[in-house]
């Protein structure tokens, strides 16, 4: 059995949930402080691939950094090199589909956070750098490490946009689910079952380890 598609999935979430992590909290923390009514029209736009189905994400992404898109265009003209059909084309994919999880995770977390920490801290005299990185998000921590394993689990999982601008080819584009869609595909079910019951298991591990933290969470809010 060739381990390669699980192999590649797995990088492809970690790189990608890495980067959501960092560009979730930052959007989170400032959106967070925007008036009510911009901040709802900003809410809309960073959480709209939520709700779009991920083929047409797949499709605005091919209009972008395909060969005949801007940023494809002006990379190849100066590199020779096609962004698409890559691997790393699903970690652009991956981020963009995740994206929303780990922003509204990170959101709700902030606006729960006793804001009298921070306004204590400050009347120690304590930086804001400091209030933030040792106070704040430390007193979020399991609604970002929530974040963080709902992001992972449904990157590793994706595969329309994936699909759409890696495509599937063996030892270097291929994941878990495009894997199994051409193992379908093939009438190798056989095959495919195997890399099912693989993503199950990372599913049903993600999940039980979300639960555990949600239960952390209202423990420590009870207490």
């Amino acid at each position: 059995m060739d381990w390669f598609p699980l192999y590649n999935s797995i990088r492809i979430a970690v790189t990608a949930t890495v980067i959501t992590f960092f560009t979730g909290i930052f959007c989170a923390y400032y959106i967070a402080k925007l008036p009510r009514f911009i901040k709802g029209i900003v809410d809309c736009i960073l959480t709209l691939p939520l709700v779009m189905p991920p083929t047409v994400i797949g499709f605005f992404i091919l209009k972008t950094i395909g060969v005949n898109g801007p940023i494809g265009k002006f990379i190849y003209s100066i590199s020779g090199e096609k962004i698409t059909m890559t691997w790393y084309a699903s970690i652009i994919a991956v981020i963009i589909v995740t994206f929303p999880l780990m922003y509204r995770t990170a959101r709700s977390s902030f606006e729960a956070f006793n804001k009298d920490l921070i306004y204590a801290g400050q009347t120690l005299g304590l930086s804001n750098t400091y209030i933030f990185w040792r106070i704040f998000l430390p007193g979020c921590r399991d609604g970002l490490l929530a974040g963080v394993i709902l992001s992972f689990a449904r990157g590793l999982g994706e595969y329309g946009a994936t699909s759409m601008v890696s495509g599937y080819t063996p030892g270097r584009t291929a994941t878990i689910a495009t894997t199994v869609y051409q193992m379908w595909r093939e009438g190798n079910d056989a095959m495919a079952y195997k890399w099912v019951f693989v993503n199950l298991a990372i599913s049903f591990i993600a999940l039980v380890a979300l639960n555990m933290f949600e239960k952390r969470a209202e423990s420590g809010r009870k207490l």
